[in-house]
């Protein structure tokens, strides 16, 4: 593990692995560099790329300065990528992926973009997460409600059936989860009232990649299409058989090959 000092001061870890162009992941809620689909990519992708896997505030080893912002985190990307060298491909998923996007928007020295359904919603024809979900969750947390926070997140925001919920609740990954359960509400807030930020979109000047799954539901692969078309001169990318939970296995070739180009 390294650390780094944010612009803000927070120390944030990460741990670099490999050789070669510089890779930044972003992950998603409830994630970190001891839990989640990325270490599994960071393994993956050290062959060819010097991998850069941090802790997003507040999470693991990472230190969490308040108040919190969504432009500390896009301080923070920025911060990993000055670590990296000055520049760096970024690969985000899920809300890391919206975090990845606003960073690029606002001209961070990312010099390829490649996101992965960053939970946008664009239409009706699928759930969608209640608007208030910030404050909820803020609430939740501030009244040390840890574990309704997590089922909250899981059950109303992504719509996780309530009987999967529960199992999931009564097993040890739970403990993990509620871990971080207070991170939650800067996810919210990063997503904002989650429609797509068009207007950022358009700032993204660098080469991107957009992929989603042909399994996800179909208002999630709406948003990704729409989400490409967004950013100008994106590349879309739908994996056959793969969900919001892609495999890593699927993913890392295809981004072996957007940032080798």
């Amino acid at each position: 593990m390294k650390t780094l000092t944010s612009k803000d001061g927070t120390q944030i870890a990460y741990d670099q692995r490999g050789s070669g162009p510089a890779v930044v992941l972003v992950d998603g809620a409830l994630c970190s560099r001891a839990f989640g689909p990325l270490p599994a990519l960071a393994k993956l992708l050290e062959p060819h790329f010097t991998v850069f896997n941090y802790d997003r505030r507040g999470r693991n080893e990472s230190g969490d300065t308040k108040p919190y912002a969504p432009e500390r985190e896009v301080e923070d990307l920025d911060a990993v990528i000055q670590a990296a060298g000055g520049w760096a491909f970024v690969a985000g998923v899920s809300s890391g992926a919206a975090l990845a996007l606003a960073g690029a928007a606002a001209g961070l020295n990312i010099k390829k973009l490649a996101m992965y359904e960053a939970p946008f919603m664009v239409d009706k024809t699928g759930h969608q997460p209640p608007k208030d979900s910030a404050d909820q969750l803020k609430k939740m947390i501030a009244e040390d409600r840890r574990a309704d926070a997590v089922k909250f997140f899981m059950r109303d925001m992504v719509n996780v059936p309530g009987f999967a919920v529960f199992i999931m609740s009564i097993m040890p990954i739970f403990k993990k989860l509620k871990a971080v359960a207070h991170t939650l509400p800067y996810d919210a807030t990063v997503m904002g009232d989650f429609s797509l930020p068009v207007q950022k979109a358009g700032l993204v000047k660098v080469p991107a990649l957009v992929g989603g799954g042909e399994k996800s539901p179909v208002s999630m692969q709406n948003a990704v299409k729409q989400t490409a078309a967004a950013i100008p001169g994106s590349e879309l990318k739908m994996f056959p058989g793969q969900t919001h939970n892609i495999s890593m296995k699927v993913l890392a070739p295809a981004l072996i090959e957007f940032f080798n180009k």
